[in-house]
């Protein structure tokens, strides 16, 4: 696996070795033993998936405290471009985003250590996976609207299909105004 490092303090990229042949394709998505050995986070308690049509944006979603996750996200088919949302306000890169594109042909992961928001956009019809460092704790969700306007996340939709709870977050000023900065 080739692992880089994103643009966003502490973000990883994941290149899993691919083999294929005319049967198809095999991938180690993950190696508990290989990722501790790399030093990275090994310890997931939680997987969750969805199935997103295309135009569906899910985000900005966080968990705050003892509860805060650390995700490796992947694609299992279709392609999504997705966010994350640097919230930690000693980082150099507090309050910076950066986009990944994520599909089930490349099989690239990205990992989103805690202290991030994170969200996507489903450019096609896409099954998400997503591994947790810690489990989801209903009390301690957090959000910031997905256009928020401090933020400006260059979204290539402007009509995009967002849940209910979704358009209610608040704004990346309330965050911080909660955080006393």
């Amino acid at each position: 696996m080739n692992i880089s490092t994103a643009k966003l303090k502490d973000v990883l990229i994941i290149e899993p070795a691919i083999f294929g042949d005319s049967r198809g394709l095999f991938f180690e998505s993950f190696n508990s033993i290989t990722w501790k050995e790399k030093g990275l986070p090994y310890e997931f308690v939680q997987d969750n998936q969805s199935f997103s049509t295309k135009g569906v944006l899910r985000g900005l979603h966080f968990q705050k405290g003892e509860y805060a996750q650390g995700k490796l996200v992947r694609v299992i088919s279709g392609k999504v471009l997705d966010v994350a949302v640097d919230l930690r306000p000693e980082s150099p890169t507090f309050g910076q985003w950066e986009f990944y594109e994520l599909d089930g042909i490349s099989n690239k992961m990205v990992y989103i250590p805690t202290g991030f928001a994170h969200g996507f956009l489903a450019l096609e019809d896409s099954v998400f996976s997503y591994k947790c460092t810690a489990g989801y704790n209903k009390a301690s969700e957090g959000g910031i609207i997905w256009n928020d306007p401090t933020l400006n996340i260059e979204w290539p939709i402007s009509d995009a299909n967002v849940s209910e709870k979704d358009l209610i977050l608040p704004t990346f000023e309330t965050y911080k105004a909660e955080l006393g900065l």
